[in-house]
């Protein structure tokens, strides 16, 4: 007579999860990463979106002295736009400035000269390991066209928190903070004593290894929502929308941004018609070529430059 033997644990199909990937699925909600700062939440939108375009010729010379301390020189030949209805006028301008930078890991300095009399001075100080001080400042023979502005940022373990202080009697103050591994929230608000306006914001992070989603609502009216798509470890494509409520303005924009073995392409189109791109190419050690490019067949403006730096 056969008997029934039950089935031994090895020939079961179905097991219950073992303890360690269960540890792995939880959440440890009180050790959350240190989310970017509230004005960096687009930067990567920002970096394809975003770039240097300029127009005319441009030469840059950086010369280090020593290890902190080193001397720039940059030279600027291109017109200069002048609002003059019912279009924009160009004007042929040029200009040299000279600037000195000092580097340290615990203080950066950077003062700029130009000439046309303006002077533009930027400074980043660790004062301890979370709080930094930042400030930057310009001197301008134009009235109203000088300001300053100081930034202290505490960093903690989950969350950082700004302060700011300008002159006009500008305050200001933000705060972010991880909620989950991916996603941070946060919020600023702000006062202008000088010009009597007040303003409160809210922005939202989700970032992953390949992607990032931000979103960010002000009381002055602006919507600004955007999108970064990371194909790979050297090409990102990036979009965004930006909308004022109060104006009723909309604009969005598509960009990328390629990382090649000797050059960097960034560019972009937007809902107005406006095509630019930037390329930064490395002809050799320490020289590098731009390009850039703009246009705009609405307005009838067309912007190309070229230009070269040069750095130890």
């Amino acid at each position: 007579m056969a008997t029934l033997i039950p089935p031994s644990p090895a020939t079961e199909t179905t097991s219950p999860a073992s303890p360690a990937a269960a540890e792995q699925q939880k959440v440890d909600y009180l050790n959350m990463p240190c989310p970017v700062p509230y004005e960096e939440i687009h930067r990567e939108a920002m970096m394809s979106l975003k770039p240097e375009i300029f127009e005319g010729l441009r030469f840059d010379f950086l010369k280090g002295l020593n290890q902190k301390f080193s001397l720039s020189h940059s030279v600027m030949m291109g017109p200069t736009e002048v609002p003059q209805a019912p279009e924009l006028v160009k004007i042929p301008t040029a200009h040299y400035e000279f600037g000195a930078n000092y580097i340290d890991p615990k203080l950066m300095l950077f003062g700029r000269v130009m000439t046309d009399g303006r002077v533009n001075a930027r400074l980043k100080c660790d004062l301890t390991e979370n709080l930094t001080l930042k400030g930057t400042a310009q001197l301008a023979h134009e009235p109203h066209m000088s300001h300053g502005v100081f930034h202290f940022d505490y960093k903690g373990s989950d969350y950082r928190a700004q302060l700011q202080l300008g002159n006009g009697a500008l305050v200001g103050a933000s705060y972010i903070q991880s909620v989950t591994p991916h996603l941070s929230l946060g919020g600023e608000v702000f006062w202008a004593g000088q010009h009597r306006k007040s303003g409160i914001g809210y922005a939202a992070r989700y970032n992953t290894e390949k992607m990032v989603a931000t979103a960010q609502v002000a009381s002055t009216g602006m919507v600004a929502l955007g999108y970064v798509q990371k194909v790979s470890e050297k090409v990102s494509l990036a979009s965004d929308l930006m909308y004022n409520y109060m104006s009723r303005d909309v604009t969005a924009s598509f960009g990328y941004d390629c990382i090649l073995r000797q050059c960097r392409l960034r560019g972009k189109i937007d809902s107005n018609g406006v095509v630019s791109s930037f390329l930064e190419e490395r002809l050799s050690m320490g020289l590098n070529f731009l390009l850039s490019a703009e246009i705009d067949h609405r307005k009838k403006d067309y912007k190309f430059g070229f230009g070269l730096t040069v750095g130890e």
